[in-house]
């Protein structure tokens, strides 16, 4: 019982989305559409047998009129029956449509929105998963709620037509609806289970098909291609028996209901032999009326199946709609370029890295300040705290006199950038991914931006230019060539803090030396904070703030680094 209610729960929760206008007229469409059925399959009667009186409720029905008359009428409603049911179909097709969008964009917004903490134990794999196929799951359940709407209304209609024509023919209908309930739940736990586990290998599929390029390079160097292929081929294995196991299901619960209208058919015959009283012609209106319900008990045990499946689909999707989410102001204009030094007095980051406490870091305009330390001691995290992405424990600075505590630096640095090595842009061309920074840019500003951080000679041999494409075979960009690119992003940002996390890994040293030196000249006014894990990049850097395995900070002038760093670093 608690799985039903929660089942039932979850599908309320799906019908919220949706527009209550379009559902109500896609209700009252498909009422006609059912009510205009029923009505063409009653009057196909007086077709079957001319000139027969038509029995409804007890009372005979002298039909007039000759053979064409009966025909035109038939046509006439029939056509009406079609034309409402394509009408109800175009607008179920809007719904679906609408309801997919809804939930893919909600869903993105929330993650867009939402803090990093909260995303801590969120894997990359399953947020690829709930943004792309996980919505379509729940959209098939949309989609076959609707379904069983309809198939609803025209059961009910159909049957309410069938006891109005001969209350004695219909009375096994109740009976059998009652079976048709039961069969369609037979197997429903067992559904359930395969749908979660299916939605739960989907999410390792996406896991063993991110970044795939790297990631094959990784295996090959181990030699690893016969275990990959092998752990692919288990997960595989698994979705390919989860969906047989559903085909399974949907094809038992298929059979289970054929048979039982079969039945039902056989019952209704035996009824009209015993039972006194009934004429052909309500006879033959009762088996076309139930007739009628045969594809939708067809179809009725699929949409359940989909419905299962949507549920555990459904639950991922509102738990990354529970996350929270960091409600930030725009920055005003002003506080790109505030005026003075930001001292920053003390910072410590939340557990498990509240070891590392950082005091009197001073961060001047058109001034580099190199952050180093070991891997894993937390530079990552001070600089998702620098860009004010992650609240710490303790906060302390000022600014031109004036005291500022977290809330007030973070709308400070609102107006940043942030690029980090595992970044790689997402657009389609150079042009795109530059006017993403910097919408109004003009086509001179770009090329400046790019001659800057050295990708103008680039291009200069590309006959497409500024439109060039960032991932075709014969334009692809290299992985140095696209922090160069995400760089020239900074430049034309012209940040008020920006904040580089190893994003100059893909160059070679000297390369490195010479971006992040016209990152300096052409952000004069910019804060710059680098990870570097070259300790060359002290020799340009105003300030080092040296990460001891102890995490205690020590910060310096730039070029002089603790003389174990520059050994690690040749």
């Amino acid at each position: 019982m608690k799985a039903s209610s929660h089942q039932a729960h979850a599908f309320r929760q799906m019908l919220k989305a949706t527009s209550l206008a379009a559902m109500v007229a896609y209700v009252a469409l498909s009422l006609a559409s059912a009510l205009a059925g029923g009505a063409a399959a009653v009057l196909l009667v007086p077709l079957v047998q001319p000139g027969h009186a038509l029995v409804l409720g007890g009372r005979a029905f002298d039909v007039r009129g000759n053979m064409e008359i009966h025909a035109a009428i038939f046509a006439v409603v029939t056509l009406v029956f079609a034309l409402l049911r394509w009408q109800a179909a175009r607008l179920a097709a809007r719904l679906v449509g609408d309801y997919g969008m809804d939930l893919r964009r909600t869903v993105h917004a929330r993650l867009i929105d939402a803090s990093l903490a909260s995303l801590a134990d969120a894997s990359s794999a399953e947020i690829a998963n709930v943004l792309t196929y996980n919505v379509e799951i729940i959209t098939q359940g949309f989609t076959a709620l609707l379904q069983l709407l309809v198939a609803g209304m025209t059961a009910a209609i159909s049957l309410a037509l069938a006891f109005w024509v001969s209350p004695p023919l219909a009375l096994a209908a109740p009976v059998l609806a009652m079976l048709a309930v039961a069969a369609s739940r037979i197997s429903s736990r067992a559904q359930s289970a395969v749908s979660r586990q299916y939605v739960s290998d989907l999410t390792r599929l996406f896991w063993h098909s991110e970044d795939f390029p790297r990631r094959l390079r990784h295996v090959r160097s181990f030699g690893r291609e016969d275990a990959e292929k092998k752990s692919y081929g288990d997960i595989a294995a698994r979705l390919g028996h989860g969906y047989r196991r559903q085909l399974d299901l949907i094809a038992s619960g298929r059979l289970t209901l054929e048979l039982l209208a079969a039945v039902g058919i056989a019952a209704i015959f035996i009824l009209a032999y015993r039972l006194p009283g009934v004429d052909q012609a309500s006879l033959i209106a009762v088996c076309l009326l139930l007739g009628r319900l045969l594809p939708y008990l067809i179809s009725t045990r699929q949409s359940f199946q989909q419905l299962h499946s949507a549920v555990p689909a459904f639950e991922l999707w509102q738990r990354y709609m529970k996350l929270d989410a960091v409600h930030l102001a725009r920055a005003k204009a002003s506080a790109a370029h505030a005026p003075g030094a930001l001292h920053i007095e003390r910072v410590q980051l939340a557990p498990p890295l509240s070891a590392l406490d950082i005091r009197d870091v001073s961060l001047v305009s058109g001034a580099l300040t190199l952050i180093w330390g070991d891997s894993g001691i937390g530079k990552s995290s001070l600089v998702d705290v620098l860009a004010g992405m992650m609240s710490p424990v303790s906060f302390a600075a000022h600014m031109g006199g004036h005291a500022l505590d977290f809330a007030a630096y973070r709308e400070l640095v609102r107006h940043g950038a942030y690029v980090s090595q595992s970044v790689r842009p997402w657009q389609d061309t150079v042009r795109e991914c530059l006017l993403w920074a910097a919408p109004d840019a003009s086509d001179a500003m770009l090329h400046g931006a790019l001659a800057d951080v050295g990708l103008d000679k680039r291009l200069a041999g590309s006959p497409d230019g500024l439109d060039t494409a960032l991932n075709n075979a014969s334009s692809r960009f290299s992985g140095g060539e696209l922090q160069r690119l995400l760089l020239a992003q900074v430049i034309l940002r012209q940040p008020f803090i920006a904040l580089l996390d190893e994003a100059t890994s893909a160059l070679d040293a000297a390369s490195e030396m010479a971006v992040l030196s016209a990152l300096k000249r052409r952000l004069p006014e910019t804060i710059l904070i680098v990870i570097s894990h070259r300790g060359s990049v002290a020799a340009i850097a105003d300030q080092c703030v040296d990460i001891g395995a102890d995490f205690a900070a020590v910060v310096s002038k730039g070029s002089t680094l603790p003389r174990h760093h520059h050994a690690k670093a040749i």
